[in-house]
């Protein structure tokens, strides 16, 4: 799934007016569309976690259709209403060149928020029940659905780059949110009724574990329109937002091994021997991906990676070059807040994770406002340095809320 988002831009790179439709799908169509799915991301922890049985998989089950619908709702409101004007020119002060297109794209994306929410439902259930396999074939075909979407596309060269880029990703969600739900039927034919022994999955119960995760959820994905905001308002805002998607892409695909061991610390953490085993994990997993990451800053196969595969213009390569090299504390710190989090949410300990994701964002919010009051340039790399810092907050306040708990936790 990380290769989507670099996939995206060497498309729309090559076709007309690559800056400005980059900067529409990177600094504001993608960003919106995640706030708004933001209370559905952790649908994946939550099934993980508590679909037990028949009882809890149909009260779960009733929740992610509501909240999908709710969303839904909220995203057409976004799209098709005002609030579009109020957002995206007045909150966000997005550049004028990039509203029409963020408005486009909004409206292709619409069926966003409910096939996320379906399908990381369905995601939880088949990791729970040992079928992690199926979930790694769904993403294979979501990704060769993208790339096919992208390919007739750019071989057309009729409909403009944020256009081909929403309708590549809306594409590839809704073929993998069908796979995902043909073979999860198979799970959830598998789930017995609750055991005598184990109380009931009661709303105050779900309520209770959920909602810390989903304000987790929302801070996180905050931190997006408040960087893409942030650098519409700093020197050279089109070449930044421009420049944004392309290293927010490279960060994806080298994060995404240290994000995805958050759902395994879940799975996996009560059993015989498992923190041990894990957590040597954990340290090899950030040596690889600093390592990978720091070759690729400081090496020749950046600037090969951002010119020649994505295709950025020659004068935003070497802004997006200095954007990765601030942000390689970010890939080397992924695997610890999956390491923490996932230990936390083991306990049931969530409000640890939303601390941490406050202080996350309190602090990169003051440092973006620093630069926009001293107008630092570039501002993409004061962008890149305050989601640093603020990573670097965060698992910082993760590890203290785990050292209250026991090591077999």
């Amino acid at each position: 799934m990380a290769a989507e988002l670099p996939a995206l831009t060497a498309v729309v790179s090559r076709l007309p007016d690559p800056k400005v439709n980059l900067a529409a799908y990177g600094g504001v169509v993608f960003p919106l569309a995640l706030i708004i799915e933001s209370p559905v991301i952790m649908l994946l922890a939550a099934s993980t976690a508590l679909t037990t049985d028949r009882e809890s998989y149909r009260r779960l089950y009733r929740i992610m259709m509501t909240a999908g619908l709710g969303l839904t709702v909220l995203h057409a409101l976004v799209a098709f209403t005002p609030l579009f004007d109020a957002v995206v020119g007045g909150v966000m002060r997005a550049p004028p060149d990039t509203i029409p297109g963020a408005r486009l794209g909004l409206a292709i994306m619409l069926p966003w928020t409910w096939a996320i929410a379906h399908r990381r439902f369905h995601q939880g259930l088949l990791i729970r029940s040992g079928r992690a396999r199926a979930v790694g074939l769904g993403t294979v075909l979501r990704i060769a659905t993208v790339l096919s979407i992208l390919a007739i596309c750019l071989r057309s060269g009729r409909l403009p780059g944020v256009a081909v880029a929403c309708l590549g990703v809306i594409g590839g969600v809704l073929v993998e949110l069908v796979f995902v739900a043909a073979v999860s039927r198979s799970a959830v034919a598998e789930l017995g009724p609750r055991r005598t022994a184990d109380p009931p999955l009661t709303s105050r119960g779900f309520l209770g574990f959920y909602l810390p995760l989903v304000l987790t959820s929302l801070l996180s994905l905050l931190a997006l329109p408040i960087v893409a905001a942030a650098l519409g308002r700093m020197p050279r805002a089109l070449d930044s937002l421009a420049a944004w998607p392309a290293v927010d892409g490279i960060l994806f695909i080298l994060q995404s091994g240290g994000v995805a061991l958050n759902e395994v610390v879940l799975a996996l953490l009560g059993r015989r021997g498992a923190h041990r085993t894990l957590k040597r994990f954990t340290v090899l997993l950030t040596m690889v991906l600093g390592s990978a990451g720091l070759l690729l800053a400081s090496s020749p196969l950046g600037g090969i990676w951002f010119a020649e595969v994505l295709g950025l213009r020659s004068e935003l390569v070497p802004l997006a070059r200095l954007g990765l090299w601030i942000s390689v504390p970010v890939i080397t710190l992924t695997p610890w807040i999956s390491w923490f989090q996932g230990r936390l949410l083991h306990a049931r300990r969530t409000r640890g994770v939303t601390e941490a994701t406050v202080i996350n964002l309190l602090l990169t919010g003051s440092l973006l406002g620093t630069g926009i009051r001293l107008k630092w340039d570039p501002g993409l790399a004061i962008g890149a340095a305050a989601m640093t810092i603020g990573t670097i907050a965060q698992v910082f306040w993760l590890a203290r809320r785990c050292r209250l708990l026991t090591p077999d936790r």
